[in-house]
């Protein structure tokens, strides 16, 4: 990724490391974003190592030099370490280098226990170069088949066989590539039969493409021809024809080339019939609608190097552009190339979408979980949450088997996309206490609290729970990965000394729900005398122990309104500790549950969604959890005064509603009392349990009493209505009797 002053960012992420090349007049700057974490740099110089940090040679003899620099003849290896345990966040190391080097940056560090914190973060490695790097294509994936340059304002076309992987990169970043693709056996028989985005929208139910089986492009036979392995970017055009003559004659610029034309010649050697504008996958396009449904188009997303993996399920003939448009905002208002690289079958690639926490954040590819092997072995069903692979129900059960079962016995949840941060250091209760609502000096050892994490408005940037390890020792565990990078903002804001490291890839946690989950845990859970047992452990209170003999910390908290656990292990442990659950849960009936049964159970027991039921326009008071705004807190924290306001003058609040037939709600339908519109539904279910829909809805401060009548809008909002009652909740088990068993 390049940064907005040039440098080309690379990551080594904790426990790794990352490989660089770098050439005479080239600079490298090493940034230990979360502070804390060691680094090493290896070099193999033709000349003296840069001037800056203090080098020792190396023999080049075994494992702890990598053979990528051995390997470069003729040349000297160095290293040098770099920060420490008590290097400062954002802390940086920068080096000019005036001979040709090669370059591995290590982010070292050990397996955490779950009990510490000595978490291992990335370091970043970013570089300025002496000469420009536009128009270089990033690394291989593999040893391409095709290695194929497609000049801006051009057009190429190429053939795929079956299985075989396609790679279309935008390789100086906001660059447009329309892809068509043909069945190969029917072109020869004189059929022409492509993608068609009409049959593909209509099959798939979406106009953006997903990772996995929903990723598929269809033709006119409704036959899938490719699918969508990996996508870095996240935003493209699957409605709109690829650009055309008649497009820029509009606009004034007779004779413009165009991707259209471009396709016409590409294809003509193929027997293809020449069209005056192709139905095409437009990748990298942002085009978007508007609040009165016209479509209009903004510079991409896409940034340098970023790209779309595809795999070819016949043998295809394909055509990929570099769009030529210039004169509007759809290339960034400068035509660059576009590459394409084709892989062979055998490289069978994972599957992924890039995760960023933020616009300027490194992409991650969706990854698994501790527990994925285990939940995989039960379904195929499988979604992309934050970043990870989650089961979105179970093939031997289904979302109402897989509620009974938390509802009346037992289910393990993977919940492993849950952030986690070790806070520490002599002012790391001063910075909790200024984060969040909840007043953190009340907080023992061994206890856990859920609070909100609130913007300086008033509005919530996400809610969480907070674990007190010892004294200045605390575990932030919430949804949103960008709450590290705001608590080290704020750290850094009030001038304290402490770090924010995240450990979330070191500490994966399965929830264990529902009436059986004591009598499970008891069986398999060892705690020392010092601990609490899993028939000692309170509501909101954690113990450390084993399962298995593998090191877990067990928390009595969970997000089913059950009573329930979480085992929170590392990802090494994770498949044996599932196993172990399930097998001491089969005598008490367990059963796997996914994301589709947990959001039944959780808008049952009025447990909040980010992005449904709150967001940075909401105060907890407006979501609905009021209770973990402390109302004693005398100690200044994070939207404080705002909160103060507003609860003073509250204008909404999250209500329950019944709703009265069995049509379907959904987030986001507005509720009307008369011609008015009071609110909107935050989330809706069909709830088993009490035979009925219900919904969570924010409601203006007016419409919330017990018992007042309000309609859901469908339709226009007038055409059709559906009745509504706002009642107590949490609907179920509203004095939480269940949950503190």
């Amino acid at each position: 990724m390049r940064t907005a002053e040039g440098w080309l960012r690379h990551v080594a992420l904790g426990g790794g490391e990352t490989c660089l090349e770098l050439a005479a007049g080239d600079r490298l700057r090493v940034v230990d974003p979360e502070g804390g974490q060691p680094g090493e740099l290896l070099i193999a110089a033709s000349g003296s190592p840069p001037e800056g940090l203090a080098w020792s040679a190396l023999t080049g003899a075994g494992d702890q030099v990598p053979a990528w620099l051995r390997a470069q003849t003729g040349a000297a290896l160095y290293q040098a370490s770099l920060f420490g345990q008590d290097s400062a966040p954002g802390g940086s190391i920068e080096i000019a280098f005036s001979s040709p080097a090669r370059v591995v940056l290590r982010a070292p560090g050990v397996r955490m226990s779950p009990e510490s914190q000595d978490t291992a973060t990335a370091l970043l490695a970013e570089i300025l170069h002496a000469s420009s790097q536009r128009g270089l294509a990033p690394a291989p994936l593999a040893e391409p088949l095709v290695d194929l340059r497609i000049a801006a304002g051009t057009a190429a076309a190429y053939m795929v066989r079956a299985g075989d992987y396609i790679q279309i990169i935008d390789v100086d970043g906001r660059q447009c590539s329309d892809f068509l693709a043909f069945h190969a056996g029917d072109l020869e028989a004189g059929r022409e039969y492509g993608i068609d985005p009409t049959t593909t929208r209509t099959l798939m139910g979406t106009a953006s493409p997903g990772p996995g089986l929903h990723s598929r492009f269809f033709d006119l036979r409704q036959r899938p021809l490719v699918e969508v392995v990996r996508d870095t970017v996240g935003r493209h055009d699957t409605f709109m024809l690829a650009c055309s003559a008649k497009y820029y004659d509009d606009m004034g610029y007779p004779g413009h080339p165009n991707c259209s034309e471009n396709f016409n010649r590409a294809l003509a050697p193929h027997g293809v019939a020449p069209r005056t504008g192709w139905p095409a996958i437009n990748f990298f396009y942002n085009t978007l609608y508007q609040a009165d449904d016209t479509i209009t188009l903004d510079e991409p997303w896409s940034r340098p190097g970023d790209y779309v993996l595809l795999r070819a399920l016949e043998d295809l003939v394909c055509v990929s552009s570099a769009c030529p448009d210039d004169i509007d905002p759809a290339n960034g208002w400068e035509p660059t190339d576009i590459h394409v690289r084709t892989y062979p079958a055998a490289c069978n690639f994972s599957k992924g979408i890039a995760f960023r926490m933020s616009p300027d954040s490194e992409p991650r590819m969706t990854r698994e979980t501790g527990f994925h092997a285990a939940t995989t072995a039960l379904t195929r069903r499988m979604v992309e949450y934050r970043g990870f692979w989650l089961p979105e129900s179970f093939s031997g059960n289904g979302p109402i088997d897989e509620y009974w079962a938390c509802r009346e016995r037992a289910v393990l949840v993977d919940l492993s996309p849950l952030r986690k941060f070790e806070v520490t250091g002599p002012d790391a209760e001063a910075l909790v206490q200024a984060a969040v609502t909840r007043d953190i000096r009340k907080l023992a050892v061994g206890q856990v609290v859920y609070t909100a994490f609130c913007h300086e408005h008033g509005g919530m940037l996400d809610d969480g729970t907070v674990f007190r390890l010892c004294q200045n020792n605390f575990r932030v565990v919430c949804g949103d990965e960008y709450v590290g990078a705001w608590l080290r903002e704020l750290a850094q804001r009030l001038g304290l000394k402490v770090w924010v490291r995240s450990s979330t890839d070191q500490l994966h946690n399965v929830s264990l729900q529902g009436p059986r989950s004591r009598d499970i845990l008891r069986t398999v859970l060892v705690t020392p005398p010092h601990q609490a047992s899993a028939d000692e452990l309170k509501w909101f209170r954690f113990t450390v122990g084993k399962i298995d003999n593998r090191a877990v910390v067990v928390s009595r908290t969970g997000y089913t309104g059950e009573l329930g656990y979480e085992v929170w292990c590392h990802p090494d442990d994770a498949v044996a500790i599932w196993n172990t659950l399930m097998t001491a849960g089969e005598p008490h009936g367990i059963a796997p549950m996914g994301l589709s049964a947990l959001d039944m159970v959780r808008i049952e027991a009025g447990l909040v969604f980010a992005g449904y039921d709150f967001c940075d326009q909401t105060d907890p008071f407006e979501a609905g959890i009021g209770f973990a705004v402390a109302a004693d807190k005398a100690a200044d924290y994070m939207g404080k005064a705002a909160l103060e306001r507003r609860k003073a003058q509250p204008m909404r609040a999250l209500v329950g509603l019944d709703i009265e037939g069995h049509e379907c709600i959904h987030h986001g339908d507005p509720v009307y009392i008369g011609r008015a519109k009071i609110g909107e539904v935050t989330s809706a279910t069909r709830s088993p349990v009490l035979d009925r829909n219900i919904a969570l809805a924010r409601l203006d401060i007016s419409a919330c009493g017990i018992g007042t009548q309000v309609e859901v809008g469908k339709l226009d909002g007038l055409q059709k209505r559906i009745s509504a009652t706002v009642v107590r909740f949490p609907h179920y088990d509203p004095e939480k009797t269940r949950v503190r068993a």
